[in-house]
């Protein structure tokens, strides 16, 4: 019998995942779900031909250079590869693809929780009443801001911002958006396009970002453009921390201009910027987008797709570099 294929799981993955990662493969799991460093990377792919990452794997340059020669791609349990040089992987000449496509109802729904929680002061009374703080009702009492009939500013209009505008109609709002290019109008759905951020912001009562971490998006939404959004705005971001500048958004929270933010991912995750646990202006969490039992299992098989592929010397369908 021909030997299987070696595979260096970074990550703890869903019992299904890797029920069919053992049929096929022979894997190198990590049932402590820590994260490897670099070195520890490098060192236990050894004799690997997949690398199995997810976002918390930094494949940074210097450690791609040091990966084993056995290396023939780097298969992402993940949407985002902004955690991978893929120029460095194009030179190495390894594979590198993500998951696209399974996750966008699970965090166009994490979106709405944030966008709802936010506005509606949700973890400042949710910590009330767990901490026993609940003392008497009025009518000035964690007044919150309205949803229904808002605009709302979308940056990045691919498949999440696309279902997560189709989900924020259902409250009437009003959807103007910014991407790289206009949409069709047959998936505008009467969505207004602007063509720069800036011109998008004015009008976004509501701002929730949709786009990828790239070079020309890091920081994107720093103190500049958060100036020009309308005074008592609300932030949502699923997409990526490095997306926003954290020490204008805080001020901008700490001002009042910013009226709430909902969110979902941060810089330096699992590490987060304390000036946001200390407002009671935010509502948090420790980026569950895509955290459904539904949504984790498509995401993995559709990584062994594509580390079937790969194995298999034929073009991986989710190929990014």
């Amino acid at each position: 019998m021909p030997r299987k294929p070696v595979v260096l799981v970074c990550r703890k993955i869903p019992d299904d995942v890797e029920a069919r990662l053992k049929r096929d493969y022979e894997p190198r799991l990590n049932p402590s779900d820590r994260v490897y460093s670099g070195d520890e990377l490098v060192k236990l792919a050894d004799g690997a031909e997949i690398v199995f990452a997810s976002h918390s794997e930094i494949l940074s340059a210097e450690v791609i250079g040091r990966l084993p020669a056995s290396v023939k791609g780097i298969v992402n349990f993940s949407v985002g590869y902004d955690h991978v040089d893929v120029k460095a992987a194009k030179a190495r000449g390894l594979i590198v693809t993500n998951t696209p496509g399974v996750l966008n109802d699970a965090t166009a729904e994490i979106a709405m929780l944030l966008m709802l929680g936010a506005a509606r002061r949700a973890a400042e009374g949710e910590r009330m009443m767990r901490n026993g703080e609940w003392k008497e009702w009025s009518l000035a009492f964690m007044v919150g801001s309205q949803v229904t009939g808002k605009t709302l500013g979308i940056i990045g209009m691919g498949r999440v911002g696309r279902i997560f505008a189709r989900r924020a109609r259902g409250f009437d709002m009003k959807i103007h958006y910014f991407n790289r290019t206009r949409l069709a109008p047959e998936q505008e759905l009467g969505a207004v396009y602007h063509a720069r951020v800036e011109d998008l912001l004015p009008h976004a009562q509501f701002l929730s970002i949709h786009c990828p971490a790239t070079p020309e998006t890091r920081g994107l939404m720093n103190g500049a453009r958060l100036a020009l959004l309308p005074k008592g705005a609300i932030v949502v971001n699923t997409a990526r921390g490095a997306i926003v500048d954290d020490e204008a958004l805080i001020a901008a929270l700490k001002s009042g201009h910013v009226a709430a933010a909902g969110l979902d991912v941060f810089n330096n995750e699992p590490r987060f910027n304390p000036g946001y646990s200390a407002l009671w202006n935010t509502f948090l969490l420790p980026h569950i987008g895509s955290a459904t039992r539904e949504t984790r299992n498509a995401m993995g098989f559709k990584a062994l797709d594509n580390m079937d592929a790969i194995v298999a010397g034929r073009a991986p369908p989710d190929r990014v570099a």
